[in-house]
């Protein structure tokens, strides 16, 4: 009786083929498609602007005001050695750095496979919600005709200067540099991380020969 022959279609199993024909893991399961990572990226940066608009209110509250008076001819400052310009700035900057952590937080918990397409969405909604949460604030605050102010509060009556950034450059890169850098953080400490690679197992050593060596003559 002969033994049965492997079937055509299945080829013969080795116990010593590398790799070995383990399935694929769970955490290679989950990493999406580019086109999937290009979505997330582009929700992630709509849903930053959305939020910027709220950045524009709180700043509104929360930035000392400087205050103005003028005397029928001319508009001064009436705290001349006032540090309140540049509290407005600091508020603006504390209060960004604060959406941009926060944003990372959220994208990081949503989508724990990290990825560049995320990161670039965190940067560029980071931007253009700083820019909408400059402009709402600066809308809904003091206005910026000054002089029709002046004329319509009347002389030596104090009122608040209009809203704005000095240093508006570093103002606006503060959220998208915030999220970036807390998103990486996060990624590098808790995210996946790659399997380790498995080494083929060292060939086994033939045993002894049981032959005794030839006598020399």
């Amino acid at each position: 009786m002969t033994a049965p022959l492997t079937p055509p279609h299945q080829p013969p199993h080795d116990a010593h083929a590398w790799p070995p024909p383990y399935p694929p893991s769970p955490e290679e399961d989950d990493v999406p498609s580019t086109g999937t990572e290009l979505r997330q990226a582009a929700v992630v940066a709509a849903v930053s602007v959305v939020v910027g608009a709220a950045l524009g209110p709180l700043w509104l509250w929360l930035a000392p005001r400087v205050p103005l008076i003028s005397d029928g001819k001319a508009v001064f400052l009436r705290d001349s050695e006032g540090e309140s310009a540049i509290g407005a700035d600091g508020t603006f900057v504390l209060l960004a750095l604060g959406f941009g952590a926060v944003a990372a937080l959220l994208v990081f918990l949503f989508h724990r496979h990290g990825g560049v397409a995320l990161v670039l969405g965190l940067a560029v909604g980071g931007v253009l919600g700083s820019l909408l949460g400059w402009g709402v604030g600066t809308y809904l605050g003091p206005t910026h005709d000054v002089v029709a102010h002046a004329k319509a509060v009347g002389p030596n009556v104090v009122f608040d200067a209009p809203l704005k950034l000095e240093m508006w450059q570093g103002a606006i890169l503060a959220w998208p540099l915030a999220a970036t850098a807390v998103h990486l953080g996060l990624t590098a400490l808790f995210g996946p991380r790659d399997p380790e690679p498995e080494w083929p197992p060292s060939p086994a050593s033939p045993p002894p020969s049981s032959t005794p060596p030839p006598a020399r003559g």
